[in-house]
C-alpha cells in the first residue's frame, strides 16, 4: 500500500525538475543576498546529491522576488571535463513543472540527464526551484506554515518568479538566456512571453510536453482530477492552503479518485500519462524516494481551470464581483500566445502517447503560432512518447536532447 501511495503521488506529479556555497546579488532589481539556511545548505542541497557526486562544479545560489519569496538555483557552469575555451558560455535556464523541483532533471546518469549534457557541451546551466518546493520554501516576511505564504497560483510564477531567476542569470552573465521547460514550466513560459516579460533577456525557448491548452486531455484519472478541484476543491481538501500529497488529508483524497469507475490504480502511471515507453525502473524508483514537492492548492486549481475553460486565461476568482475587484472585468484576462514575438526561436518536442499534453491540444497550441517566421519554430513528434519520457526517458538523450542540444548551438 505504500509503494501504491507513492505512485499515486508520482502521477499526480508528473501532471502537470565543487564550489562552496555562493549566494549571489547586489540588492538591486528583483533580487537580493540572502544567508543561507542550515535546513538548505549545500550538504543537503541538489548540488551535492546530484551534480558534484559525478564531478561537476555546482553553486547553490538564492534569489529573492519582487514578493518575497527566497528561490534556490543550481549553477553547474561547466563540463565535467573543463574546455579551457576562455569564450563566454551561453547560459541556459532549466525549469520544471508541478509538484517537483529541479532534482527531477537530473535523476538519471549524467550521459543521460539534459543539464549535465548540456554543461558537457559547453552550456552555462542553471536550474529553477520554484516557490513552496524543498529549497525555495522561505520568504522575507512569511513562514510556509502560514496560509498566507500559499496565497498563489502559476500566475505569480509567471509575473514573479520567471523575471526573477532570468533577471539573476542575465545580470550574472550578461548574456540572453536559452530557456528549457517542461510541463508547467512551459506553460509559464508561454503565458510570460505572451506578456512580453523576459523577451529582452531570451534568447530562444525549447519547450517539451507543452502544456497550454488542456481541453483534450484524455486520462480519466486527470480529468476526474480536474472537474473536482475546480467543483469541491474546498471541502475535499479542507480549505488547506499548501497541497502536499504526502500530506494525510491529501492522500485521502488522491486515494478517493481510485473509487471513480475507469481509474485504474494499479497502472497509475499510464493511466494519467499515458503509456511511457522508456522509463528505467531505478530511475522511478529513485524519483519515489526523492519525493513529490508541494505547491499551493490554488495553484492545483488554477490548473484546473484551464482544463475546464479551455482558455489560458489568469486564475479564476469565480465570481464576477471577484474578478471585477481584481481585473476590472467580470472575466479574468486570457494570455494571449499569439503576443508571442515571431521571431523568436521556439523548438516544441511532443508525443504522440501523452494523455496530458494531447496531441490536439499541442496542435492547437502550433496554431498559435501560425504567424511565426517559419525559419524560427522547430516542431518534433514522437509518437511513442508520453509526459514522463521527456525528463526520465532512456533514450532521451538521443531522441530529444540532442535536438535541444543542436537548437541551442543554431543560435550561437
Amino acid at each position: 500500500m505504500a509503494h501504491l501511495r507513492g505512485l499515486l503521488s508520482f502521477c499526480i506529479l508528473v501532471l502537470l525538475v565543487v564550489q562552496p556555497h555562493q549566494a549571489y546579488g547586489s540588492g538591486r532589481g528583483s533580487f537580493r543576498r540572502t544567508r543561507t539556511d542550515p535546513m538548505m545548505s549545500q550538504a543537503n542541497g541538489i548540488c551535492a546529491s546530484s551534480v558534484i557526486v559525478h564531478g561537476y562544479k555546482c553553486q547553490e545560489i538564492y534569489v529573492t522576488t519582487k514578493d518575497g519569496y527566497i528561490l534556490n538555483m543550481q549553477r553547474i557552469p561547466e563540463g565535467r571535463i573543463a574546455s579551457g575555451n576562455m569564450t563566454k558560455k551561453q547560459p541556459v535556464l532549466i525549469q520544471h513543472g508541478v509538484l517537483v523541483d529541479g532534482m527531477t532533471w537530473l535523476l538519471n546518469p549524467p550521459e543521460q540527464n539534459l543539464p549535465l549534457i548540456l554543461a558537457d557541451n559547453g552550456f552555462d546551466v542553471w536550474i529553477a526551484n520554484s516557490r513552496g518546493t524543498r529549497f525555495s520554501r522561505r520568504h522575507t516576511s512569511l513562514d510556509a506554515a502560514q496560509q498566507e505564504y500559499w496565497n498563489w497560483s502559476w500566475d505569480e510564477l509567471v509575473a514573479y518568479d520567471m523575471p526573477t531567476f532570468f533577471d539573476y542569470v542575465h545580470s550574472q552573465t550578461g548574456q540572453k538566456v536559452n530557456y528549457v521547460g517542461h510541463s508547467l514550466g512551459t506553460l509559464i513560459a508561454l503565458a510570460s512571453f505572451s506578456e512580453g516579460l523576459q523577451v529582452d533577456k531570451l534568447k530562444s525557448a525549447a519547450l517539451l510536453s507543452p502544456i497550454a491548452y488542456l481541453s483534450h486531455m484524455s486520462t480519466v484519472l486527470g480529468v476526474l482530477a480536474a472537474k473536482t478541484f475546480v467543483g469541491e476543491i474546498s471541502t475535499i481538501v479542507l480549505g488547506l492552503a499548501e497541497f502536499n500529497p504526502k500530506d494525510p488529508h491529501v492522500e485521502n483524497f488522491l486515494k478517493s479518485l481510485c473509487a471513480n469507475p475507469g481509474v485504474d490504480c494499479y497502472d497509475l502511471l499510464s493511466s494519467l500519462t499515458g503509456k511511457n515507453c522508456c522509463l528505467n525502473a531505478s530511475t522511478v524508483d529513485l524519483f519515489l524516494k526523492n519525493g513529490p514537492q508541494s505547491t499551493s492548492t490554488r495553484n492545483m486549481i488554477h490548473l484546473s481551470q484551464t482544463v475546464r475553460d479551455k482558455v489560458i486565461s489568469k486564475f479564476n476568482y469565480g465570481r464576477p464581483d471577484n474578478n471585477l475587484v481584481h481585473y476590472g472585468a467580470i472575466r479574468p484576462p486570457v494570455y494571449n500566445i499569439s503576443n508571442i514575438p515571431h521571431d523568436l526561436p521556439i523548438f516544441v518536442s511532443y508525443g504522440g502517447n501523452d494523455a496530458l499534453s494531447d496531441v490536439k491540444d499541442v496542435q492547437d497550441l502550433l496554431d498559435s503560432f501560425k504567424f511565426h517566421d517559419v525559419d524560427k519554430l522547430g516542431v518534433q513528434f514522437i509518437k511513442n512518447y508520453a509526459h514522463a519520457d521527456f525528463i526520465m526517458g532512456i533514450n532521451a538523450k538521443d531522441i530529444v536532447y540532442n535536438q535541444v542540444l543542436s537548437f541551442f548551438k543554431r543560435q550561437q
